[in-house]
């Protein structure tokens, strides 16, 4: 659409240094306010400020309002573009409320979620994907990405209104949530994540896909800055507001940048693991049982609900850095995998 790379590179600077500002601002704030989550895989469970995604959330939105404020008063962009990151934004600030919501449900005593028994309660199961599809809700006004999609081995296929009013819902409610599900390690949702954006990024800037790029730059920007205070051993949690808020700039780079097919490959990860929760009703912890030694014991035996337990059931005594380890470098081969498969043409 422009001819610099600067209007990704200053939104995404502006990104990085927001977020980065705002977490550390949170690390306090949340712990003071009693917005807190307990990290049980040390020698003790630790309580730590939570939702620490509020701090990315409102770095992505920074990014693309600056971004928007430029190239209103600079480029003079057709309308459209700027309504789509516009709607985008809200989609974000929306979702990122919904995820705040859940962290914010503490409580003083624990109570059974998710398999263990945890301060966190958070939002009931059917709840989530209601209140997510809030967030879908500016996209479909304003009729984001294309009807035609193009499906892994199959080709172009025609949707039509169906896309906008119900596959891109769809998909927001499945990846946010999906995103959700596998986590609970120092470091693994950030870096899993900053993968998959720098995939998505790289996929835009090659494609042409300015708007996908613009959003993947400023995601991939305010995930290095909240990742140092997420990575072993963590200082703040990301919380519901943070995966939630960042499932959803995922699909949405996937929607404005054309990369629909490319991104289902790259999301396999957490397609593989609400399938694997799918098996036991997604009464699941991805958590391991700590041992004397600091490693990890699968927490069903040889049973694998998780990714996460598929780690601890193949590396003898795996630690919590070599699930995050092991889980990111999956991550980076799907990335690749996506790549191959676009330039050998199956996408």
């Amino acid at each position: 659409m422009y001819s610099t790379f600067l209007t990704l590179i200053i939104p995404a600077a502006l990104a990085f240094i927001v977020t980065a500002i705002g977490t550390r601002f949170l690390m306090s704030y949340l712990y003071g306010a009693g917005v807190v989550g307990e990290d049980r895989n040390k020698g003790r469970p630790v309580l730590l400020a939570g939702s620490g995604g509020i701090a990315v959330a409102f770095g992505i939105i920074v990014g693309i309002l600056v971004y928007v404020f430029g190239a209103t008063f600079i480029f003079k962009p057709l309308h459209r573009a700027l309504t789509v990151l516009l709607a985008v934004a809200l989609s974000i600030t929306l979702i990122a409320f919904v995820g705040f919501l859940d962290d914010i449900n503490v409580k003083a005593h624990r109570v059974k979620s998710t398999g263990r028994r945890d301060i966190r309660k958070g939002l009931k199961q059917w709840q989530k994907p209601l209140l997510t599809f809030v967030g879908a809700l500016p996209l479909m006004a304003i009729n984001a990405g294309v009807s035609s999609v193009a499906i892994p081995f199959i080709g172009i296929v025609s949707l039509g209104i169906l896309f906008p009013l119900v596959v891109l819902p769809l998909a927001i409610i499945f990846v946010a949530n999906s995103f959700n599900l596998l986590g609970g390690f120092d470091g693994l949702q950030p870096a899993m994540a900053l993968i998959a954006s720098i995939g998505l990024l790289l996929y835009c800037v090659l494609f042409g896909a300015y708007n996908g790029a613009l959003v993947a730059a400023i995601l991939s920007a305010s995930l290095i800055a909240f990742l140092p205070f997420n990575a072993y051993r963590s200082r703040i949690l990301p919380g519901d507001s943070f995966t939630y808020a960042v499932g959803a700039s995922l699909v949405v780079i996937m929607v404005v940048g054309q990369a629909e097919a490319f991104g289902v490959i790259i999301f396999m990860p957490w397609i593989i693991e609400f399938l694997l929760h799918l098996r036991r009703g997604f009464r699941v912890s991805d958590l391991g049982i700590r041992q004397g030694d600091g490693s990890l014991r699968a927490p069903y035996g040889k049973s694998i609900y998780s990714l996460a337990h598929l780690v601890m059931n193949l590396k003898k005594k795996a630690t919590e850095t070599d699930v995050t380890l092991y889980l990111s470098l999956l991550e980076a081969a799907f990335v690749l995998l996506a790549f191959f498969l676009k330039f050998t043409g199956h996408l």
